[in-house]
């Protein structure tokens, strides 16, 4: 009976052991989780500023009414 005891102690002890490594991992994993969600929203703020830069660019260019042939010509 008393070795029951010691087996069921350990156990506990070891699932105690276990509640705190998953504890620390599970507030690392939010830290990391944060530090990717920022860098996410870091990165789609440049993403749409680059877009915003080129869709000034291309509204810079004039429209041309003709292909361009002179290409084709000069071949």
């Amino acid at each position: 009976m008393i070795a029951e005891f010691h087996q069921l102690s350990e156990k506990i002890t070891r699932l105690a052991e276990l509640a705190q490594s998953l504890r620390r991992e599970n507030a690392e994993l939010r830290l990391a989780l944060a530090s990717v969600t920022a860098e996410n929203a870091d990165l789609a703020r440049r993403i749409e500023e680059a877009y915003q830069r080129v869709s000034a660019l291309l509204d810079k260019i004039p429209a041309s009414d003709e292909p361009n042939e002179s290409n084709e010509e000069v071949a």
